[in-house]
């Protein structure tokens, strides 16, 4: 049969049928399907958050975006001690948000103001989330799941108290397809970026600790020392209250982690007369050997104060040196074999999870439990070290790779690469 002959109109070149308008039409097609995505915007309470949220929902508005996700990523997991609590605390903030959100598209002129959802989530609580890889996963993976293709980041989004994370996020995200932005805002000046709110009870916290400190070193019995000793303490407070304690005092968890912690002290008194009789007897014996080494572990004690205690006491145990703190990874060199197996085994890390968090959360398992380890020297290497990956050694061959200024590091490493996860600090 004869194909029919094109409706009337169809020779005109500028004709609805014709392949340039075809043409055009595709595009404004797939057009209109790409601003119809959603958005993801990464939730955390910081000073710019209200802007971000009201230059998404404007933006949203004007492309047509399907829908406004508004996500926090877990700095815990279900299950773990405090998780009910950091999980409703994280609802809270989405609530606001969304708030904010719906606010703004009510405001909106934009004709498809009135068609964007507003979705709230949060992501990563069924397991441990460790640096920007496993943030990308789970924003890449809830990406897919709700047809979204864009992520804006508030360019003051601080996930765990960590302000490293934001470029290399914003670096990770990059190698996926979705697009990602920083919202311009504008940025308070910070001219005390190191100071918190002043508070009554910060104030009376360091004011108690600084007076019983004073107390012990001198006689609480004498009239003149109590004195002086109001009187110090009440400087320290004024002048160190707000940049000395990252936290206000809560009744019963601060006087329970106290208590714990001394408990903690002939614990840890315990490991370093331990390490140090075995560290002077690999000296004194030159049988016995001697493999200094650079390790890897990711730790579950949280940001801050818990981490610092971890690490200074690492550093504490003879055999041992935190030399890095990085995200939930610890850097530590370790000087004999049984430095680092005990290392590996977490007596310190569960400690510290048992002063700041109680027995519950000492139980959960030991990094080597959890294959939250890496060896990053020797023949015994399982993963490569950094600074060899930085200066574009061959970790696999042991070459020496000379770093700009002229220094030469080499390293070796047997692991397979894919298990070989860099992390970049909850």
């Amino acid at each position: 049969m004869a194909d029919a002959g094109p409706p009337s109109g169809d020779d005109d070149p500028d004709a609805d049928g014709s392949p340039d308008a075809a043409a055009a039409s595709d595009a404004d097609a797939a057009t209109e399907s790409a601003s119809a995505g959603a958005v993801i915007v990464p939730v955390e309470p910081s000073s710019t958050l209200r802007s971000t949220i009201a230059h998404v929902a404007e933006a949203a508005a004007a492309d047509g975006a399907a829908a406004i996700h508004l996500v926090e990523i877990a700095s815990w997991r279900n299950g773990d001690p405090e998780s009910d609590e950091r999980a409703a605390a994280a609802e809270r903030v989405l609530e606001r948000a969304a708030a904010w959100a719906n606010a703004d598209l009510d405001d909106s002129e934009a004709p498809g103001a009135a068609d964007v959802e507003v979705v709230t989530a949060v992501l990563g609580a069924d397991g441990y989330l460790f640096g920007a890889d496993d943030y990308v996963r789970v924003l890449a993976e809830y990406a897919e799941a709700n047809g979204a293709d864009r992520v804006v980041l508030d360019p003051e989004y601080t996930p765990v108290g960590n302000t490293t994370l934001l470029q290399p996020l914003e670096f990770g995200l990059s190698n996926t397809s979705l697009s990602v932005e920083t919202a311009p805002v504008d940025r308070p000046t910070r001219r005390e970026r190191f100071r918190t709110e002043a508070t009554t009870g910060r104030f009376v916290a360091l004011f108690g600790l600084s007076l019983a400190f004073y107390l012990l070193l001198g006689d609480p019995t004498y009239w003149f020392d109590v004195v002086t000793g109001v009187a110090t303490a009440a400087v320290v407070s004024i002048t160190l209250s707000r940049v000395s304690l990252d936290s206000n005092p809560a009744f019963p968890r601060t006087p329970m982690r106290i208590v714990r912690g001394v408990i903690y002290v002939p614990v840890l008194l315990f490991e370093i007369v331990k390490a140090n009789l075995v560290v002077a007897r690999v000296i004194l014996d030159p049988r016995l050997p001697i493999d200094p080494t650079l390790n890897r572990m990711r730790v579950i004690v949280g940001s801050g104060l818990p981490l610092m205690t971890l690490a200074n006491s690492i550093t504490l145990t003879p055999g041992t040196l935190t030399v890095r703190a990085r995200d939930s990874d610890l850097y530590v060199h370790s000087l004999v074999p049984w430095a680092r197996e005990g290392l590996f085994d977490g007596p310190l890390e569960r400690w510290t999870r048992f002063v700041y968090y109680g027995r519950r959360a000492a139980r959960l398992p030991s990094p080597r439990e959890r294959d939250d380890v890496a060896i990053l020297q020797g023949d015994d290497a399982t993963e490569e070290l950094p600074i060899a990956a930085a200066d574009g050694g061959d970790p696999g061959s042991g070459v020496e790779s000379e770093s700009g200024d002229g220094a030469s590091v080499e390293a070796e490493s047997t692991a397979d690469p894919t298990d070989a996860d860099e992390v970049t600090d909850r």
